[in-house]
């Protein structure tokens, strides 16, 4: 039987209930989505890709694939992450403007620090990162914390 989108969530804070290790993850998970998200942009496209649109790339086909993920699980949670992942689409657009050919070594020394962050947040917690039970947690954790926010603004998820 498939966990509804609240087992996952009281699944994923079980590991997550330190104040530390919240507020070091409300720091670097946004940020690892978006190092991911710009690891899959610098992926070359094929021609007839590239020849249909600018914004047809593996990018935005991936985060096709993890709203598709967190529709399965919540409607409002996947429009609150299709909000987060355009926003981080756009971010990564700016940053290729504004800064050409960096985009895969900013991404990836930042994702470094930033998982180094994150493996101190459990060793404070004294509990093993979620993702180590279940790949699939890596997808929970930005819905755990998109989940907060809208229960800050009263929206059921």
């Amino acid at each position: 039987m498939a966990k509804s989108i609240q087992q996952w969530l009281d699944e994923y804070g079980e590991s997550h209930q330190n104040k530390t290790n919240k507020r070091i993850h409300w720091f670097c998970v946004p940020q690892i989505v978006w190092t991911v998200m710009a690891f899959i942009y610098v992926i070359p496209v094929p021609e007839a890709m590239a020849s249909v649109s600018p914004h047809l790339n593996w990018a935005v086909i991936v985060s096709v694939l993890a709203i598709v993920f967190y529709l399965r699980l919540s409607l409002t949670l996947a429009i609150g992450m299709t909000a987060f992942l355009a926003a981080c689409y756009g971010l990564i657009l700016a940053f290729v403007s504004a800064f050409p050919g960096y985009l895969l070594w900013f991404a990836g020394i930042w994702f470094v620090i930033l998982w180094a962050l994150q493996f101190y947040g459990h060793e404070v917690e004294g509990k093993k990162p979620s993702f180590l039970k279940d790949l699939q947690f890596l997808m929970i954790g930005p819905a755990w914390l998109m989940s907060f926010i809208f229960q800050k603004v009263g929206l059921k998820y």
